[in-house]
């Protein structure tokens, strides 16, 4: 029995102490064993305990891992895959796992890594306890506000999400912050939490510090958090600050967003602060050199220069000639010939343009530009192009009361004052012989470079027939003519077309006429004679009085010669009458 006993193997000392009371048996060696064994029976994992296994073995739907109790563990491979489908553990890593029950089919333990999770969670909230804070992912949204991974599905309202509730939530999820434990129920599985209470509490630390430092020079970093029309608010950690548009940049800014967006981190200059009340200014522009402080130097009269169209106005447009520095275009200065209405007619806003410097103002920050400048003034050669006396043609571009518009080049018009039109007839308005677009021809008569401007006649087309009236009608003619106007002071006569003669109401007859109207109607034919000729006015006075008192001695000359004592004729009689009524 003594050799035979010296032969089994120390696996087989189980059985030997369950078969044989042998009294010799090594009592060292078999304390030993038994000391194990009663261990690791001590140390079975009980079902709903979380111990650490080691993963050995990843198969196609299982984990298989060693919880130290010669024995394997299975999970299902599920509890370890993301929520993007890749599996989370490789071999050899340590995670904690839940016990379960005992061995099933396949001997293996039954186990549970999301059950691990969640109860190692619970453990690690119940720590926390109401008020304490943990970290946590926001996975999505629900009604009323967000769900969050803390080793649990935590619920957080729509509330506590930001220091500002509402707007697109969505930004959020896939994100790991710190939250508030606001209410713990372990029993219910209810846990609700707040990021907001730490944000405020951050917040108010934050606002403590900058308030107590903060004075007015300092140069400081703001984030834009909201911006106006009339300016952004600017988080100097935890106290806001107001960012004016005038102070957002040294040129012109129509809008603060051309400038910032929220989100924007500025370094910015505190130019007020308002202890008492809690007002802060802040200015962007302050933070670089004023650049019109030296512009005398980089900007001289006369100068080309490049620029982007920033503004538009009714009365010009404002080119951008560097940061913070621009210069206007007047809309007088944007054309030598076109009549700009608008400047939109000539440029457009972001459009890159060539200008020529007419004065720089530093004190009033002004630059004066042209545009028309950077070309040559066609008035300087439009004597060269039509000298005085020139014949033109060209097509009416506009009519007005006082004369026509004919453009003679592209932004360049003459004009055809009414008493250019015609050398005889009484234009009453221009609109009674030309319509707009009509094509006419006219003589240049005088060019004024200065005031830009092209006087033109049409009657100078043809010669002047008051030069030949002098030598047609001299005083003593008779004439003929049809009435074309009565008035209260005598009747027109037209003797040839376009020129006419006044009877005056004194030279109608020797008898009193109450008024010319009575005497005759327009339309009549009248013999009257020709009493003057005035050349400068252009006026030609005739008379019916005379004509009958030279009839009158004619007659009675006619009797006498009949009589043999004719002495004069019918014309020396009536110069007798014409110098009688000019000495008179």
């Amino acid at each position: 029995m003594g050799d035979e006993k010296r032969t089994f193997k120390k696996k087989d000392m189980p059985i030997r102490r369950l078969h044989d009371n042998d009294e010799e048996l090594d009592q060292a060696e078999m304390g030993g064993e038994f000391a194990d064994l009663f261990q690791d029976s001590l140390r079975q994992p009980q079902s709903g305990e979380v111990v650490k296994a080691v993963v050995v073995q990843i198969e196609q739907d299982v984990v298989l891992v060693d919880v130290g109790y010669k024995s394997e563990g299975a999970i299902r491979i599920a509890e370890f895959i993301d929520e993007n489908g890749d599996l989370t553990v490789k071999v050899g890593d340590e995670v904690n796992v839940y016990f379960e029950r005992g061995e099933n089919i396949r001997g293996h333990m039954v186990l549970s890594k999301k059950k691990a999770d969640s109860q190692v969670a619970w453990e690690a909230i119940a720590a926390a306890g109401e008020g304490g804070t943990i970290e946590g992912k926001i996975t999505g949204k629900v009604k009323g506000g967000m769900t969050v991974d803390v080793g649990v599905e935590a619920f957080l309202p729509a509330s506590q999400v930001d220091l500002r509730p509402g707007g697109n939530m969505d930004r959020f999820v896939g994100q790991t912050y710190q939250f508030r434990i606001l209410k713990l129920n372990r029993k219910r599985g209810n846990l609700v939490l707040s990021r907001r209470v730490l944000l405020e509490e951050d917040r108010d630390k934050a606002r403590t510090e900058t308030l107590a430092t903060l004075k007015e020079g300092d140069i400081v970093n703001g984030v834009v958090k909201n911006i106006a029309e009339y300016g952004a608010f600017v988080d100097l950690g935890g106290v806001d600050g107001l960012l004016h548009v005038t102070d957002m940049s040294w040129g012109r800014l129509g809008h603060p967003s051309e400038m910032v967006k929220v989100g924007d981190t500025l370094k910015v200059m505190v130019l007020k602060y308002d202890r008492e009340k809690g007002k802060i200014s802040l200015g962007l522009k302050q933070t670089v050199p004023d650049p019109w402080l030296n512009v005398a130097d980089r900007y001289q009269e006369g100068e080309r220069v490049s620029g982007k169209v920033v503004s538009l106005t009714d009365y010009g447009a404002f080119i951008s000639l560097e940061d913070g520095i621009e210069g206007l275009v007047h809309v007088s200065e944007m054309s030598w010939t076109r009549r700009v209405r608008h400047p939109s007619e000539i440029l457009k806003v972001g459009e890159d343009v060539e200008a020529v410097i007419l004065g720089v103002d530093p004190g009033n920050r002004r630059i004066s530009l042209g545009l028309k400048q950077t070309e040559v003034n066609p008035w300087t050669v439009i004597g060269e192009r039509y000298p005085v006396g020139t014949k033109i043609e060209g097509q009416i571009k506009n009519i007005t009361d006082f004369g026509v518009f004919i453009g003679i080049e592209d932004g360049i018009d003459g004009l055809v004052h009414v008493s250019d039109i015609s050398w005889t007839r009484r234009v009453k308005h221009p609109g009674e012989l030309f319509g707009k677009a009509q094509t006419v021809q006219a003589v240049v008569l005088n060019i004024d470079v200065e005031n830009e401007r092209l006087s033109l006649g049409i009657k100078q087309l043809v010669p002047d027939p008051w030069e030949e009236i002098p030598r047609k009608y001299k005083p003593g003619s008779k004439v003929r003519g049809k009435v074309t106007s009565v008035t209260d002071f005598g009747i027109f006569v037209e003797i040839e077309e376009g020129i006419e003669g006044l009877i005056h109401v004194s030279e109608i007859s020797y008898e009193k006429v109450a008024s010319p109207k009575d005497f005759a109607n327009v339309g009549d034919e009248l013999d009257a004679v020709v009493l003057n000729v005035d050349m400068v006015e252009k006026k030609i006075a005739l008379s019916i009085k005379a004509l009958q008192t030279a009839m009158e001695k004619a007659e009675i000359a006619s009797y006498m010669g009949s009589q043999g004592e004719a002495t004069s004729s019918f014309g020396d009689l009536l110069k007798e009458k014409l110098k009688k009524s000019t000495e008179e």
